[in-house]
């Protein structure tokens, strides 16, 4: 951690990037989550954060502040026909999963279903397995396969995406036909640790920095996509919620 001082005062930044958070200070984003977060958090939310916690891939999970916000995105869209692209071991599904109505239904798909399986007996548990339909395997030749079924087209209430970043404008080519119009998508990590108004030569991780240009190319096409109406959002790692209009 680097310190910077500001009028006197000393304030904790972080130093490299690729931190979850994207506050500057480790003491304020705790006290989001103790004091919003932690204690509003469904308890199945909690036990599964705790295992995916235990995971050695744990920095893919979503955070305890964005799976509380997509928790009440839901609600307040009243979403009930949703699809996740890039599951993990299933947090933000569950987040999603809580805040369906029971007849509420979830296309879920990722390429590594034993990770997904780490959470499955916390889904199940919470009694909301009967609202997810999970698809292993790359989710593009779903998506195209969704498409060509014209039924398809505006049938979704909300789309999040949490998956494989040189991909998402690819995902948007074809999500942008299945959301309705008035209906939601949301790209996560599209600030990127930080790293999109970082300097070239900044330290960063390899992933990070490999990914970056099509992160940043991804923001640029989406602003300038008339379909749709944006706000990006400084929660996580940055996501950038997507309200189609036509």
């Amino acid at each position: 951690m680097a310190m910077a001082t500001t009028n006197g005062e000393q304030q904790t930044r972080h130093q490299e990037i690729g931190h979850k958070s994207l506050l500057q200070s480790d003491a304020l984003y705790q006290y989001i989550l103790e004091t919003s977060v932690y204690p509003k958090e469904p308890d199945p939310m909690k036990e599964l954060r705790d295992i995916t916690a235990k995971h050695p891939w744990n920095i893919m999970t979503t955070s305890a502040d964005e799976g509380q916000f997509l928790n009440m995105l839901i609600k307040l869209i009243n979403a009930k026909k949703t699809m996740e692209i890039g599951v993990y071991t299933g947090y933000s599904l569950l987040a999603t999963a809580l805040a369906l109505p029971d007849d509420g239904k979830i296309l879920a798909m990722d390429i590594n279903r034993e990770n997904y399986e780490l959470g499955l007996p916390v889904i199940e548990k919470a009694g909301v397995a009967h609202k997810i339909v999970f698809r292993e395997g790359p989710a593009m030749p779903v998506l195209d396969e969704l498409v060509e079924d014209v039924s398809n087209h505006g049938s979704f209430d909300f789309i999040f995406v949490d998956a494989d970043k040189d991909n998402y404008l690819n995902y948007h080519k074809r999500l942008i036909e299945l959301v309705k119009v008035g209906g939601v998508v949301g790209y996560d990590n599209t600030l990127w640790n930080g790293s999109v108004v970082a300097p070239a030569d900044a330290p960063m991780r390899k992933y990070v920095r490999y990914y970056r240009d099509f992160v940043l190319e991804f923001n640029k096409a989406i602003a300038d996509d008339p379909r749709v109406e944006i706000c990006q959002l400084p929660v996580g790692d940055g996501i950038t919620l997507c309200r189609r209009i036509k």
